[in-house]
């Protein structure tokens, strides 16, 4: 059911990927610019639609768009929270990330879905406490609801593969 790779999310096989975004879904460095960039420009015609909609996505929310030029059907793009110490509810916000990542593909009647290592990168939350968020968050919803049959962790580095690879041994 849950699954770990190294490489790239943009060539992962699943119904849907997630998106480490920004607030402004308008794409960027990271995670976040390689889906648009693979994707194309389909991807970010329809962020400019939530945008206009409903003014970006807020940290710890999640929306739902096609996935351009991608294999996979849907891109679920979540905004993680920027580290600060602990100090801004970083935790609990990752941890909603995740869940409502979670929803919106049960929601979508999506059955796979790829997560990358969100708010790791220039968000600069400590990776293996973010790893732990992800794996304990995903158990906890897959223990309420068992609608999905594959998650899939995609790890760029071999920092955050290897830290996971270990938290999922446990």
């Amino acid at each position: 059911m849950i699954d770990l790779i190294k490489g790239d999310i943009t060539k992962v096989e699943t119904q849907a990927i997630v998106n480490a975004a920004n607030t402004s879904l308008l794409g960027g460095g990271g995670v976040d610019g390689a889906i648009h960039k693979a994707g194309g420009n389909r991807i970010l015609e329809e962020c400019y639609k939530i945008r206009n909609k409903q003014g970006g996505c807020k940290v710890g929310n999640a929306v739902i768009t096609n996935s351009g030029n991608l294999s996979c059907d849907f891109i679920i793009h979540t905004v993680g929270p920027k580290w600060n110490g602990g100090k801004s509810k970083e935790i609990e916000l990752l941890e909603k990330s995740y869940e409502n990542s979670l929803k919106l593909a049960i929601e979508n009647n999506i059955k796979s879905i790829a997560f990358p290592n969100i708010s790791t990168g220039i968000y600069n939350f400590p990776k293996e406490k973010a790893a732990e968020i992800a794996i304990n968050t995903i158990k906890k919803f897959l223990l309420k609801k068992d609608a999905l049959e594959k998650i899939v962790f995609v790890c760029y580095d071999y920092e955050n593969f290897n830290i996971y690879k270990k938290l999922l041994k446990k």
